[in-house]
């Protein structure tokens, strides 16, 4: 396994602690081997996305989800069904905690267990404030007499 340095590039940088984690936690993620269990995430629009786990044999109060700013979890306690014998046990019950990375604004808006597949759904909402906005361009004229009623304003406040 390859070990990667991250710190040169992070010496000359402030306030990037958030990308920091994120590529330390992308690099640790495929050491560890959380491959248990298998989802999947599409993006279903332009500000849609979904993620569909498989847990087949979970129940849905076996499941729990939690949503903290910017970071999913997913966890999974099945209660062991004592009381039969098992030639083959393949389907994996086993406890588990997947968590998922979110960017700034998304938000978890439903979640559904269908068929052995928990559904979460996410949505990106941008305030209006952070929004990009047009800028209406004015004649020279007007822009002059609108710098003039402004300089004005500071004079009166000074």
């Amino acid at each position: 396994m390859r070990s990667y340095d991250l710190s040169p590039l992070f010496r000359s940088t402030v306030g990037f602690d958030r990308m920091t984690r994120l590529l330390e936690a992308a690099l640790n993620a495929d050491e560890a081997g959380t491959s248990y269990p298998p989802y999947n995430i599409e993006k279903l629009g332009d500000d849609q996305y979904r993620i569909t786990m498989a847990v087949a044999g979970f129940r849905q109060e076996d499941l729990e989800i939690t949503a903290h700013p910017n970071l999913l979890v997913i966890q999974g306690k099945s209660a062991d069904k004592e009381g039969g014998t098992f030639l083959h046990r393949g389907i994996a019950g086993r406890a588990f905690e997947r968590r998922f990375q979110l960017a700034d604004h998304i938000r978890v808006v439903n979640a559904a267990l269908e068929n052995g597949l928990l559904h979460v759904e996410l949505v990106r909402e941008v305030p209006e404030t952070l929004k990009p906005r047009t800028i209406q361009i004015q004649p020279a004229a007007a822009a002059k007499a609108i710098e003039a009623n402004t300089g004005v304003e500071q004079k009166a406040a000074a």
